[in-house]
């Protein structure tokens, strides 16, 4: 299948926000949306696609997936964050990642924990996990076209495509589905009950 070859080419499936890239100084939010638009530019589909906005940023605060700002600037720490929830946005609920950070922000308040350390873990396994899915795509690719091969159609290109993308689908419900219900483990420290 020479479009996935393509394809895997043309992302920036490493793109990252690293701890280097960020700021020592706190950022108002302009300064913020210019930092993630140029670092993720390439992660775009189109170049109509926005990585960041004013309204997302403050959906993140009224949400409470990121703790209170002071003086209108993020630091260090919200920037940490924000790079994760854009990750995160692609696969789960705004609800979902609220619980799932909501101890790493009252860590963050109370100064119990290393970000950095974190964060750097953080990026560690996401390397490793395109490393993972480089592979895994070659194995599908593989799948698809031995179950293509079955079908004698002449439009055999297209459905190898939409076999390809339905795969990809799969798995991505697959391990969101399992994310899911690990969110479902987290315990909810005095918020009231989980939203559905």
């Amino acid at each position: 299948m020479k479009t996935i070859n393509q394809i895997m080419k043309q992302i920036s499936l490493d793109t990252s926000l690293t701890l280097e890239e960020i700021p020592k100084i706190d950022l108002y939010m302009d300064q913020v949306i210019q930092l993630f638009e140029n670092k993720l530019a390439e992660t775009k589909r189109n170049e109509d696609e926005k990585i960041l906005t004013k309204t997302m940023i403050n959906n993140y605060a009224k949400g409470k997936l990121i703790f209170p700002i002071k003086n209108k600037k993020y630091s260090k720490e919200h920037l940490i964050l924000i790079s994760m929830i854009y990750q995160l946005k692609g696969a789960l609920s705004i609800n979902d990642i609220n619980v799932m950070l909501s101890g790493i922000n009252k860590r963050i308040i109370k100064e119990d924990i290393d970000l950095d350390s974190f964060y750097s873990s953080y990026l560690n396994l996401t390397l490793k996990n395109v490393d993972d899915f480089k592979v895994d795509i070659d194995e599908r690719v593989r799948e698809v076209t031995e179950e293509i091969s079955e079908i004698k159609e002449e439009h055999s290109e297209y459905l190898e495509q939409v076999l390809m993308i339905s795969s990809l689908v799969h798995m991505s419900n697959l391990y969101r589905r399992v994310a899911e219900r690990l969110i479902d483990q987290i315990p909810i420290e005095n918020e009231g009950k989980r939203q559905k």
